[in-house]
């Protein structure tokens, strides 16, 4: 795959932390470390793969505070470096369902970039590497890993819902469950803590 290594990776969201600091960062790690842990014990899946994707997939918010255009601003951050397939998971992360209405927050792309997403997400054939971000991306908080449920509803609290919300939860659940069933076992039993952090008092 057409990727950054490791030391790279992490060095890119190192840099990132400085431009645009936020829990954003603290986040990205942990979708990393879901990722990680979760490929640890698929058949096919190769680790550390997986955590350099789930390291990157909101690198776009280096560029600045923003909603949407993040996910363009990543594509192009990585896609100038010839990382490609890391440039689509910052596409793919946010589009469980293939549909730009679906996404939570403002639309803040201009009509070249939102003509760009549609037509990378038309372009997409999605992988398990994209199902494995969709889905540890709301797997993990700034505070670590916890229940699908609590991180869609902190994203609900902060950016509303619409017409698409409960298809696109729907198909994160499946996403999960189709983990679970070619892992043998919950994804909640590779993720260390998930009780604790779901359950904290604020």
């Amino acid at each position: 795959m057409r990727i950054p290594s490791i030391v790279q990776a992490e060095s890119f969201l190192k840099k990132a932390s400085l431009l645009n600091p936020g829990p954003w960062i603290e986040h990205s790690h942990y979708t990393a470390e879901a990722a990680r842990l979760i490929a640890v014990h698929h058949p096919e899946l190769d680790p550390d793969i997986a955590y350099v994707l789930g390291l990157l997939h909101d690198i776009g918010r280096r560029e600045g505070r923003s909603h949407l255009r993040h996910v363009v601003d990543g594509y192009s951050f990585l896609e100038e470096m010839g990382y490609v397939d890391a440039a689509q998971i910052c596409l793919t992360h946010s589009f469980p369902l293939k549909e730009v209405d679906s996404y939570f927050g403002a639309k803040d792309v201009s009509p070249l970039q939102l003509t760009l997403i549609l037509e990378k997400l038309r372009e997409a054939e999605y992988d398990s590497y994209d199902r494995l971000i969709q889905l540890c991306d709301s797997l993990a908080l700034p505070s670590g890993f916890c229940l699908l449920e609590k991180r869609m509803i902190d994203v609900a609290f902060r950016y509303g819902t619409n017409e698409h919300t409960v298809s696109k939860w729907k198909q994160v659940v499946s996403i999960k469950d189709g983990f679970a069933r070619e892992l043998g076992q919950s994804i909640y039993t590779v993720l260390p803590g998930v009780m604790e952090n779901t359950f904290a008092e604020c």
